[in-house]
């Protein structure tokens, strides 16, 4: 995307939220722009008041947001039962990352590479589950395909770095259903090429455009001496917990209750906390905005770790001592960032 001259800034003026080089952003493909300036075709102007005009410019990331929302409940529930998803949900609804950047407050809008990268493991999830059923992959499945498709173009079109995903469901798809190894590539290859062809959309299906886009994009943006520096960890450490602060609590007794209780280890909670982990990583090499990213994103795979974790502690013989806790915790938390609220 030509944003250098729209915006004016060199590239190293804006703290990493912008990086251009020879006119495209480094980062992002046009369709973060497209959608971004999607309210502007309705010309508020000329309509709205002056005073209401960026709330409307806010509107696709709270579409976004309540679509992110929705699908983590879906999810959660599907997998953990109704305690599940009212943990997740809750967790997220009040979460002080997600508020702020589905307001719009931040300069740059990640909810709709955050929702794309969630849709895309768990789409690639059920696709490789449905391949247990002796039916032709592709044509039976081509609605899920597509849907794939779209969400790897999200995530891959409004953060180059995240489609590193593209990759990892691969080898996701093939542990689910390794019976069909032939399927699963086939799945996987429709996919990709419905996403590159959202992709080749956003550049106005210019060969040109789009080939010197690819070419300027960074898809992968590692220090490796970040590995190897503890402030590192305890920054990335940080970013959780101010993005979700009852993760201080629940994060590590839901780790502990994973390693230490065989019936959790189980698909539906390993899944989610070895893509926040590979998310942690990633974000813990690659610092500035793919970091930023990274970490929102990973924000959500822990909310769906964690309520798939107590669900299956409130199952327990602990029951009641759990309810009470991971209750008080959700609405503690609750109450304080409603309090923040008011007092902004």
């Amino acid at each position: 995307m030509r944003s250098e001259s729209a915006t004016g800034l060199p590239s190293a003026g804006r703290d990493g939220h912008l990086r251009v080089r020879d006119g495209y952003d480094q980062d992002r493909s046009p369709i973060y722009y497209l959608i971004a300036a999607a309210p502007l075709l309705l010309r508020p102007g000329s309509w709205l008041p002056e005073s209401l005009q960026p709330l409307l410019a806010a509107t696709p990331f709270l579409f976004f947001g309540v679509m992110l929302g929705a699908s983590l409940w879906y999810v959660a529930r599907r997998l953990y039962g109704n305690a599940g998803g009212y943990i997740a949900l809750a967790l997220y609804c009040f979460s002080p990352a997600m508020i702020v950047n589905v307001a719009g407050a931040q300069g740059v809008g990640e909810m709709g590479a955050v929702w794309g990268a969630f849709g895309t493991i768990f789409t690639a999830i059920a696709l490789a589950h449905t391949l247990y059923a002796p039916r032709e992959v592709v044509l039976w499945n081509w609605r899920r395909i597509l849907l794939l498709g779209l969400s790897l173009a999200l995530a891959g079109g409004n953060q180059f770095s995240l489609a590193v995903l593209a990759l990892v469901i691969l080898p996701l798809m093939l542990w689910v259903a390794p019976v069909r190894p032939r399927a699963v590539l086939a799945i996987w290859s429709a996919a990709i090429a419905v996403a590159a062809v959202l992709l080749f959309a956003g550049y106005f299906f210019e060969p040109g455009l789009f080939w010197r886009g690819m070419a300027h994009a960074r898809w992968f943006n590692f220090e490796p001496a970040a590995f190897g520096m503890s402030f590192s960890y305890r920054n990335g450490l940080q970013q959780i917990f101010l993005g979700s602060p009852p993760l201080m609590i629940a994060a590590p007794v839901a780790l502990i209750a994973y390693c230490r209780g065989r019936r959790i280890r189980y698909f539906g909670n390993t899944a989610p906390l070895m893509i926040a982990g590979l998310l942690f990583m990633l974000a813990t090499g690659g610092p500035n905005f793919p970091g930023q990213g990274f970490h929102l994103t990973l924000l959500v795979f822990l909310f769906v770790f964690v309520g798939g974790v107590f669900a299956d502690l409130i199952e327990s013989r602990q029951n009641q001592l759990v309810t009470a806790g991971i209750c008080g915790l959700l609405v503690s938390s609750a109450m304080w960032n409603l309090w923040q609220l008011w007092h902004v």
